[in-house]
């Protein structure tokens, strides 16, 4: 699908509320400050990139999708759209201090990985959504063009806390966060 496309549907009035719906939930999970650094990971065409900094947050999108990060770089004044792999993300440690990844973590090869990557970037926190079987949207689009390779995912509840890198991956249901823990001297 090109890049155009997909990003149209947030036009229409279901992406609209869909859109604002998923933003919402992650804003409140994040709690972001007004001119905080968020990296979204797996931006895509840069919809809740450009979202969040309507809200006055210092945006960093990165993508493989080099055509979307151009689309994305079409319809925005944020600086920070990158090109990179999510498992190898180009940033310090802790150099963010929210991070977030919305449906893109079901496209990774490697989503243990990603996932470490985004613990590793973050200061404060961070939210990840993955696609989930149960879903509606699974019963209606698994397998279709846009959906192709992804891996969908049945979800067990992980409480707010440190993750273990090295345990199976762990589903987020809603209202659950991952907060990174403050290191101890």
């Amino acid at each position: 699908m090109k890049p155009e496309a997909y990003d149209a549907w947030y036009d229409s009035e279901r992406g609209q509320w869909i859109g604002e719906s998923e933003y919402q939930l992650v804003n409140r999970l994040l709690q972001p400050e007004r001119g905080e650094r968020l990296l979204d990971v797996g931006c895509g065409t840069g919809w809740f990139s450009r979202r969040a900094a309507s809200d006055g947050l210092d945006m960093v999108g990165v993508d493989m999708d080099l055509e979307r990060l151009a689309f994305a770089h079409s319809q925005s004044s944020i600086p920070g759209w990158i090109g990179g792999d999510a498992r190898y993300l180009p940033f310090r440690s802790q150099s963010f201090d929210r991070v977030v990844s919305i449906a893109a973590i079901g496209f990774i090869a490697d989503e243990r990985q990603a996932l470490a990557e985004i613990i590793r970037v973050t200061r404060h926190r961070f939210a990840v959504a993955w696609l989930n079987r149960s879903s509606l949207l699974y019963r209606r689009k698994a397998g279709s063009v846009g959906y192709y390779g992804c891996r969908w995912c049945v979800f067990r509840c992980q409480p707010a806390g440190d993750y273990d890198v090295n345990r199976p991956p762990v589903t987020i249901q809603s209202g659950h966060l991952f907060r990174r823990q403050p290191a101890t001297l």
